[in-house]
């Protein structure tokens, strides 16, 4: 955001079909000063109008919404004048969820309720987003990722290096916002033949974790599945976790369901997860920090550096939040930063160099 957005109160559009909906999210951002509600749309199509003509800093919206849906509506802002968009909907379109971030939304979260802690976290969300750059998109974003470096192949079938089965090796991904857009530029890389696990800690709100997982698997060659309790990890598989527990690796190489701790900030916890993969499988692992607000994950990542793994960090150009993969960088945590659409390869090649430590 530049200086002068600073000395401004921050300007924001709320698009939702039901009046009482709009009038919660109005009571909750109107409770601190710095933000404005320059105005309302009652549909998709006011939203899109509202946004090119006010040109606020920020457009909260509805997916259910009559004349034009509020997908529709994100990629016609997207295309004409972009925005940051934040999607704030019911649990009634988590199914969809996925596919908002597609055209262009930010971040995805659940209706407020009108309560102090409710106010207090939405405010915090559009802060935060209001100050990511966008892009304008003159075509729906393809998510496969860009032609691969010549001579690669990303499809043969990988190896498992000398001396280890598939169960000596797995994948570990934090991620938050920006996250899902990044997993989709990654995981579509991974083939059929992938000779690891992959497991995820992703921050998402709650009711919205099975939608993006959905669309995940749509993507990908792999099958993507939200990660349960007591579950035996298979290669060429990818776990997802749950928001509202932690996931940990075990030393029988299953998957655990742990309630947070009080010092869990961020759900899922992403330290909580490397942290595990790094005692389990030690130099097998290779960790992952892509795109996120705050410092989650640098920690646990830097453990898994520190017991032989490799790390590898989203690069600053292609994260829509330079923040929990920058702490990683600046604490000496990551081996290797890359662009998000080299990432996957990076992981591919990885896998199948033998002679890797």
């Amino acid at each position: 955001m530049n200086p002068a957005a600073l000395q401004r109160p921050l300007r924001v559009l709320v698009a939702d079909d039901s009046a009482v909906a709009r009038g919660v999210i109005r009571a909750c951002l109107e409770r601190d000063r710095s933000i404005e509600i320059v105005a309302e749309a009652g549909n998709g199509l006011q939203a899109v109008e509202l946004a090119q003509t006010l040109r606020p800093d920020l457009v909260t919206m509805d997916l259910d919404m009559p004349v034009l849906g509020g997908l529709d509506a994100i990629e016609r802002i997207m295309a004409h004048r972009a925005v940051p968009i934040l999607v704030i909907t019911s649990a009634d379109a988590a199914a969809i969820a996925g596919e908002a971030i597609q055209r262009g939304a930010l971040e995805v979260v659940r209706k407020p309720r009108c309560s102090e802690e409710g106010a207090r976290d939405l405010v915090a969300r559009i802060r935060l987003l209001a100050g990511v750059p966008v892009i304008t998109r003159r075509f729906r974003i393809d998510p496969e990722p860009s032609a691969p470096p010549p001579g690669f192949a990303p499809h043969r079938p990988v190896p498992a290096p000398a001396g280890e089965g598939a169960k000596g090796r797995i994948v570990a991904i934090a991620a938050s916002t920006g996250g899902p857009q990044a997993l989709a530029r990654i995981l579509p890389r991974l083939p059929s033949t992938f000779r690891a696990p992959v497991v995820i800690a992703q921050h998402i709100s709650e009711g919205f974790a099975e939608g993006m997982v959905g669309w995940l698997a749509g993507l990908c060659a792999l099958p993507v599945v939200l990660a349960c309790d007591g579950q035996r990890l298979e290669a060429g598989h990818v776990y997802v976790s749950p928001p509202e527990r932690n996931l940990v690796v075990t030393a029988a190489r299953r998957l655990a369901l742990v309630e947070p701790s009080a010092t869990d900030v961020h759900h899922p916890s992403c330290d909580v997860l490397l942290y595990s993969v790094a005692k389990v499988f030690g130099a097998g692992a290779i960790g992952v920090i892509l795109s996120g607000m705050g410092r989650d994950g640098a920690r646990g990542l830097g453990a898994l550096r520190a017991a032989g793994g490799v790390t590898i960090a989203q690069d600053e150009a292609s994260s829509v939040v330079f923040g929990m993969n920058r702490m990683a960088i600046e604490q000496g945590a990551v081996e290797r930063v890359l662009p998000v659409d080299r990432i996957g390869d990076e992981i591919l090649a990885l896998l199948a160099d033998r002679r890797r430590r």
